[in-house]
């Protein structure tokens, strides 16, 4: 069984053929797929598909950096309603992207921070969004660093410097298909960072892996992945599955 911990399957991508896409997924054995937010204008469908799928699908609830805009104070108090309404079982994906805009990077410390507390009100792991901004993280993670600080530290790209940083403040690093391209870099290091702290993820549907790249991506690709890593810590997918599904519960709680 693998465990995809992080797919965007509720997005407008899949409108035309949701039923086949987790259909692949179920027959390639990915049965554990969670869920992260983005704003309040993707809640439904994530409800939806909870309600289509709920034997599989977990939900995350926050705030994603790109959509701390103007109005992010109340797109924040609706992250807070969700929580005080139902349960999730993480605060994500939340986190500072530099990449597209720094001019609201005051703001979406803010928003960060926020979040971060309101995950350890609910004794919940965070899953951080992190583009051109690992200082920025980091100093939070560190003015925020405690027992109750846990998750994952999603799409990871940096070196392996970064890595072991982010593993300092209890963060799984979450692996997904850059691990398959060639310039993709953290495939050189990988296997010095010791698998406990590894999970998978396909953070479908971008970031296809190869042979897919730069198609739609989709969680039914994460054998792909569990492929690269086997290669890469010289284990058998099948160990590679077991381990990064256990280390997803780690985290997770289920």
């Amino acid at each position: 069984m693998l465990t995809d911990t992080h797919t965007h399957l509720y997005s407008e991508h899949f409108n035309e053929d949701l039923s086949l896409v987790m259909q692949r997924t179920f027959d390639s054995g990915v049965k554990r797929l969670f869920i992260p937010a983005i704003d309040s204008a993707t809640t439904e469908a994530m409800y939806l598909l909870e309600k289509q799928y709920p034997e599989n699908v977990f939900l995350m609830m926050g705030l994603h950096p790109t959509s701390v805009k103007s109005n992010f104070k109340q797109e924040l108090e609706h992250v807070k309603k969700q929580f005080s309404k139902r349960q999730f079982f993480a605060v994500g994906e939340i986190g500072i992207d530099l990449f597209w805009d720094k001019s609201n990077l005051e703001n979406q410390k803010i928003a960060f921070k926020t979040q971060i507390q309101l995950a350890k009100k609910y004794k919940l792991p965070i899953v951080i969004h992190c583009r051109d901004a690992f200082d920025e993280i980091f100093k939070i993670l560190e003015s925020e660093n405690d027992d109750d600080l846990f998750g994952i530290f999603h799409c990871f790209t940096g070196t392996e410097e970064q890595a072991n940083r982010a593993i300092s403040f209890n963060m799984k690093l979450g692996i997904g298909g850059v691990v398959t391209f060639k310039n993709g870099k953290i495939d050189t290091f990988l296997n010095k960072i010791d698998i406990k702290n590894i999970v998978l993820e396909t953070d479908s549907p971008y970031l296809s892996p190869v042979p897919y790249r730069g198609k739609r991506n989709e969680s039914s690709y994460l054998p792909l992945i569990c492929k690269k890593l086997a290669e890469i810590y010289q284990l058998s997918e099948e160990e590679i599955s077991i381990i990064t599904t256990q280390n997803s519960k780690d985290v997770f709680g289920i």
